[in-house]
């Protein structure tokens, strides 16, 4: 199985956090599973740039970059947040190896919109180097920082570099470690599978919003590419990646139709 798990910085700010998480992919790893790792730090950020007195300004849920914050982004994302993940992985027991979507071209980005700044959309993903690394059995673990055409650096969201990642290795199994158990329905109950058209009418009802409008975009584009499944699981919740991938029920799993 080829898989990709998105981890968001808010779960690898805490040592403990990181550590926990990070030992549930080196198990996940160990049992055979070609996995691929795709992670944020937007919390670490804000920190970093606060504490020099850089004040965060986001459009529509996402941070203007300009030169100084894509220095930050480097420095975080590629740099403090990708290293320790690295090191908590193979202190674990996985062999992980740290890169960000510039390495091979693994994502190729163009700017989404001038008022953002450094901010790209991923236009391209080459799965080479990731399919190599992973044949060898390596964990990639992937900042989402891409490169551009002509050798610009890009600020990604990142949901979209994991859905632009995991559709060009056509992986079997997305996993979005996000801060909620799920999707919820009216009536806040956990929905257990839901189709491509089953997250579109969420949407269009006013039931999805938010954060999770965009998770359940993010899914639908992922399963229209390609990835066989695309599971919504709380990150916190105990061995929640261990149990994701002994195909225990959790969290929401979306696919493109019921006959899957």
């Amino acid at each position: 199985m080829r898989a990709l798990i998105k981890v968001g910085g808010s779960l690898l700010d805490d040592p403990a956090s990181r550590a926990d998480i990070a030992a549930q992919i080196a198990s996940v790893a160990a049992s055979g599973v070609h996995v691929t790792v795709v992670h944020g730090g937007g919390k670490q950020m804000t920190r970093f740039l606060e504490e020099r007195g850089v004040k965060s300004t986001f459009v529509r849920g996402l941070r203007v970059t300009n030169d100084e914050t894509i220095d930050a982004v480097l420095k975080v994302l590629a740099g403090s947040v990708n290293t320790q993940l690295v090191a908590a992985i193979g202190s674990a027991g996985a062999r992980a190896v740290g890169l960000t979507g510039i390495d091979a071209a693994v994502a190729i980005a163009e700017q989404l919109h001038p008022e953002l700044g450094f901010v790209g959309r991923v236009v391209s993903s080459d799965p080479r180097l990731l399919e190599t690394l992973s044949i060898a059995g390596y964990v990639p673990v992937v900042a989402c920082v891409a490169g551009g055409a002509n050798g610009e650096v890009f600020n990604v969201n990142g949901d979209s570099m994991a859905v632009a990642v995991a559709s060009g290795l056509k992986v079997d199994r997305l996993v979005f470690l996000t801060d909620v158990p799920g999707v919820l329905d009216a009536e806040k109950r956990l929905i257990a599978v839901l189709t491509v058209q089953g997250c579109l009418d969420l949407i269009a009802s006013g039931i999805a919003t938010g954060g999770m409008q965009a998770k359940l975009n993010a899914a639908t584009d992922a399963v229209r590419n390609g990835v066989a499944e695309v599971r919504i699981v709380r990150g916190s919740d105990p061995q929640i990646v261990t149990r994701v991938f002994s195909n225990e029920a959790a969290g929401t799993t979306v696919i493109a139709n019921r006959n899957q």
